[in-house]
């Protein structure tokens, strides 16, 4: 039902949007001058807004989301904080469908419920839109603040991505195979399987990383653990496989694709404002990312 509000010619019609709020947020972060966050001024807000545009939520709640979406992704929150989190997100989304209900959107709600509102309870289009607005803006974000680190590890890599056009699309894919931001999935087989000559019994646990799969030199025999912008892609893992790929990808390539070159470009000496080795990470989430990223240029 929501598949062809997805489809590359779709997402691709978002791209004069999302080049003026790109170029609306670096002329802030001009304006502001060094030192930024560049999760806050720039990472977070760009997601954010995009799928504000395609849920037609009122980016007024913003903060909100973006609060209640961190406590929903946190693998260590406690069940209280948890529920306290769905239920007002939740509610805010329930408001929203009831709007939809009445008078249909141009948004992926409106246009889900022209389409197959009689299917659907709202119940589960309120399921539809809070898993929207999280998965939506919390993994893309963490895509494009943990870029920045790897790039700027890599500078030869930088200045291929900033000033070749042409290799946006490669380097995208490059870097989502690099960094791999989903994290492990925990498993129990179910039955007895032979994996490369590795006996799982059914019953036992097993470990599956993105990461590591896109690593796997039977995959990338050449330089696996290497940052190349110009490696031919490969089928990575970090938009999942099979029924459960991640709906949104091409939506999250296209903001990459757009934000990551025009932001090298705008700052082409950005520099990270404090040691590496004192930026925080997140520990414990579903999606690795940066807490803060403080750069100066």
């Amino acid at each position: 039902m929501l598949t062809g509000s997805f489809t590359v010619r779709k997402v691709e019609r978002l791209r004069p949007a999302i080049e003026t709020m790109v170029s609306d947020h670096l002329d802030a972060m001009a304006d502001h001058g060094p030192v930024v966050d560049l999760v806050e001024r720039f990472a977070l807000p760009i997601p954010s807004l995009v799928i504000c545009e395609l849920l037609d939520v009122p980016y007024e709640t913003r903060s909100m989301f973006q609060r209640c979406s961190q406590v929903i992704m946190d693998g260590t929150a406690d069940a209280d904080s948890l529920v306290a989190a769905s239920a007002e997100l939740n509610a805010a989304m329930a408001d929203i469908v009831t709007r939809n209900r009445a008078a249909p959107g141009n948004g992926v709600l409106g246009t889900v419920v022209r389409e197959h509102g009689a299917e659907l309870t709202d119940d589960e289009l309120i399921g539809f839109g809070t898993t929207l607005l999280v998965g939506g803006h919390e993994t893309t974000a963490n895509m494009l603040a943990l870029s920045v680190p790897a790039l700027l590890r890599n500078r030869d890599q930088l200045v291929s991505l900033r000033d070749e056009p042409t290799i946006a699309g490669t380097a995208v894919e490059e870097l989502l195979r690099h960094l791999a931001i989903p994290a492990p999935l925990l498993r129990t087989a179910v039955a007895d399987i032979d994996l490369n000559g590795h006996r799982i019994a059914a019953g036992e646990h097993v470990v599956l990383s993105p990461l590591t799969a896109n690593r796997d030199p039977g995959l990338v025999p050449e330089r696996p653990d290497d940052l190349d912008l110009h490696r031919r892609p490969v089928a990575q893992l970090s938009f999942g496989f099979g029924v459960h790929q991640c709906l949104g990808q091409q939506l999250a390539r296209l903001e990459m694709k757009i934000a990551l070159p025009a932001l090298l470009r705008r700052f082409p000496t950005l520099a990270l404002a404090v040691p590496e080795t004192d930026l925080r990470f997140r520990r414990g989430s579903t999606v690795y990312g940066v807490e803060a990223l403080p750069v100066t240029w």
